[in-house]
């Protein structure tokens, strides 16, 4: 394999397997450009992966005046509902009110976000009474409750969607790579890039790609990759992170949302169901340190759980949080911005005096916009062949709108039919790999095999969200699905022990109650 990547002349190498860097190497390879993906990592352990789950238009940024980024996701929206049917569904939201003024003031509000979305509307809003909000949200608590607005966004299962992305870029000719880390940039005489220094972490190997681009889509680190190419340019990267905490559906029983679209301190905040359990969020602390696993602050949690407690009838604490993720914004500096909530996600791309072309900002939602925007770039600076866009009508990868297969394994589309011929052909992968959760072994084995996870923690919190919806059963099933990799690849003990007290140190920063 890496003979094969170094002889190849390539068109586009892009740096990050995360939303940005796949949607990128969908756009190219299925423009016909030869196209190398590089993620240092696995694909999503990013913010890619640390998401609220949301495909949606933005009703926050409709309340900045945004009007331009809100009309861009709307479109985005429907786009991927069509393209990635499987995994992308309507959701519906209510917005409670506590007086009259809130029930005119958001039901104006969301009629134009109808409005904008045109014919992609997804529903019409509508405002409730207070009996049509109690029986929509059973949860929630009646004091003081004058009533609620309705209106519909999407959901998606982010890394679901990204290992989708995945198989799609490959299917289109692209080779995408993960735990390929990037070390430094190669140039010609003139100072212009032509290729980079690569380290395949998992066979410790190093080797040298060449290319006509490079694209830096690798999110908060992207001013790591531009001072790696020019160490004395200004940064461009800000960021801020979201919490979010997972509780038991018990808080919010049924299928609707809770949208409050202001808090004490003017942020918005989701209660969302999600795979079984409930994710609330988000907050937005700024920080100045990028890891691919933030923590979060105990005053972002008491925030969630207290402003939680506000409006559910059951006030969740602490013991009650079955998982808490923290996912890091990408954003491009603004220099009028007052905070981090105030900066635009819109995205930006930036080309160097000696050709790195760096895609920042913007949102899960508009991935592909992104891409689209990202390659036409690359076509103007080295003059490939230009080729329009196919991204608009393209399927994902799984694309399926049969809702008849198997609920857990529906996420999965078409390959589910071929995951139900694998445990056919091996009845014992039917077991489940924790008696309170549905996935079996059988799902272990198919991303071994067929979605590129080398590591158990690439399987529960990735190809599975395990990890993301209880840490402590994760935990008690690390051992199982270390089993299983290391039969499946052949692997020894001391690889299968080593994983586990990997993954367990790992899984104990999702827990609040650390055993």
């Amino acid at each position: 394999m890496t003979n094969d990547i170094e002889n190849i002349h390539w068109d586009i190498v892009i740096i990050g397997g995360g939303a940005t860097g796949l949607g990128c190497a969908i756009d190219a390879a299925s423009r016909g450009y030869k196209t190398l993906l590089l993620e240092k990592e696995d694909y999503g352990k990013g913010t890619s992966g640390k998401s609220t789950k949301l495909i949606h238009g933005g009703v926050r940024y409709l309340r900045q005046g945004n009007l331009s980024l809100v009309l861009e996701s709307l479109k985005e929206r429907a786009l991927l509902k069509k393209n990635a049917p499987h995994i992308v569904h309507d959701l519906t939201f209510v917005v409670p009110t506590y007086s009259w003024w809130e029930r005119l003031f958001y039901g104006i509000g969301l009629k134009l976000y109808d409005w904008l979305a045109g014919k992609e509307s997804i529903g019409s809003s509508k405002i409730l009474s207070k009996k049509e909000t109690i029986n929509m949200l059973p949860g929630i608590n009646p004091k003081q409750l004058r009533g609620g607005v309705l209106y519909y966004d999407a959901q998606f299962n982010d890394t679901r969607l990204l290992i989708n992305m995945m198989q799609t870029a490959k299917e289109y000719g692209a080779t995408v790579l993960n735990y390929h880390e990037f070390l430094s940039f190669t140039k010609n005489k003139a100072g212009i890039i032509d290729g980079g220094k690569i380290n395949d972490s998992r066979n410790q190997k190093r080797f040298t790609v060449h290319s006509k681009a490079i694209v830096n889509a690798t999110g908060v680190f992207s001013d790591s990759i531009r001072r790696m190419n020019k160490s004395t340019i200004p940064k461009i990267i800000t960021s801020s992170q979201g919490v979010h905490i997972v509780l038991d559906k018990y808080f919010l029983p049924g299928d609707t949302a809770i949208m409050i679209p202001k808090t004490d301190d003017g942020r918005i905040l989701f209660a969302v169901p999600w795979e079984g359990e409930i994710i609330v969020g988000t907050t937005d602390t700024p920080v100045k340190e990028y890891t691919y696993e933030p923590l979060p602050h105990w005053e972002e949690i008491d925030y969630l759980l207290n402003h939680t407690a506000k409006y559910l009838t059951k006030a969740p604490t602490r013991d009650d949080v079955k998982s808490v993720f923290t996912g890091l914004r990408p954003l491009v500096m603004n220099g009028d911005a007052k905070n981090t909530k105030s900066i635009s996600r819109k995205h930006v791309i930036e080309v160097s005096e000696n050709g790195l072309i760096t895609i920042a900002g913007g949102k899960w939602t508009t991935y592909r916009k992104m891409a689209e925007d990202t390659i036409d770039q690359v076509v103007k600076l080295t003059g490939l062949s230009h080729v329009k866009s196919k991204t608009e009508n393209l399927h994902i990868h799984g694309y399926s709108t049969n809702k008849s297969v198997q609920d857990f394994l529906g996420v999965y589309g078409t390959d589910a039919y071929l995951i139900l011929e694998l445990i056919n052909k091996r009845p014992e992968l039917k077991e489940k790999i924790h008696p309170n959760h549905k996935i079996i072994k059988g799902q272990v084995v198919w991303a071994i095999q067929r979605e590129d996870a080398k590591t158990i923690e690439d399987f529960l919190a990735r190809r599975s969200r395990m990890l993301f919806l209880d840490a402590k059963a994760s935990i008690e099933c690390a051992e199982c699905v270390a089993e299983i990799f290391k039969q499946e690849l052949k692997l020894d003990d001391n690889w299968k022990y080593e994983e586990i007290i990997h993954f367990t140190k790992l899984a104990n920063l999702y827990l609040l109650n650390k055993e």
